[in-house]
């Protein structure tokens, strides 16, 4: 279940499937993504509140250079800069993570067992390269994760009530998952898809158990007022972000 929290008076998103871990999604008074002048005094203030929250200096908390991938890396102590990555996991206690979106799903998996998280940037291309289920796997072969004891939160997106596409993103979606019944529906000759479900799927094919899944009610475009939409909002630069710590 998803709950509301506050950081200095500002709201935070969680999920209760995730206890043991420190995370949160931000949303849209708690921004600290943005390329937008009016939005870049609140988002300096909203970094320190939150840096002091996790407890860190601000040059730990970092992000990957997000590129519609289905690249995954380990954040190692010490490097900021990962390129081309839409996926990172984290294994230390100095650093924190965050990817940021609008409209594309975020996806956090985590392993209580081992003490390690990721965070994955599932756009529709990402989705479409199984970055959910790639990043499960390689927690898997890296750090020795059993899939059915991992849990995972599936954020805030574009939800299915809004999500149409054409018949070329479509037909990659279909092809990620072994069975795609319920995950898309034809409206008045429009395709529209279920990415928050296709991901959910993803993960269950890769081992993680329905039951360890959460996945947030919030759609971004009809819950505009708590979240960015890149689609409806004439490719805002302004983001909300999954944030990890260990």
């Amino acid at each position: 279940m998803f709950y509301f929290e506050e950081i200095n008076g500002k709201k935070i998103l969680k999920s209760s499937l995730l206890n043991g871990l420190n995370h949160f999604f931000t949303i849209r008074e708690s921004v600290i993504r943005t390329k937008e002048p009016d939005f870049e005094k609140i988002v300096k203030e909203n970094k320190k509140d939150i840096c002091k929250y996790l407890g860190i200096d601000e040059k730990y908390l970092i992000h990957p250079s997000q590129t519609h991938t289905s690249n995954i890396d380990v954040a190692k102590i010490g490097i900021s800069s990962y390129p081309d990555t839409d996926g990172l996991i984290l294994t230390n206690k100095v650093q924190a993570v965050f990817l940021n979106f609008a409209d594309c799903t975020p996806v956090i998996i985590f392993d209580p067992e081992n003490n390690i998280a990721a965070v994955s940037h599932a756009g529709w291309r990402g989705t479409a390269g199984n970055i959910a289920s790639k990043t499960v796997q390689k927690m898997k072969d890296e750090f020795y994760s059993n899939p059915e004891k991992l849990k995972c939160a599936i954020g805030p997106a574009i939800s299915f009530c809004c999500y149409n596409v054409g018949e070329d993103v479509y037909r990659e979606l279909s092809q990620t998952v072994k069975d795609f019944s319920g995950l898309f529906e034809i409206r008045q000759g429009n395709i529209y898809v279920d990415l928050k479900g296709i991901n959910k799927r993803q993960l269950t094919e890769a081992g993680v158990k329905p039951e360890n899944i959460d996945v947030c009610p919030y759609c971004t475009v009809c819950n505009n007022d708590l979240f960015f939409s890149y689609r409806k909002e004439n490719a805002t630069t302004n983001r909300h972000s999954a944030v990890i710590k260990l």
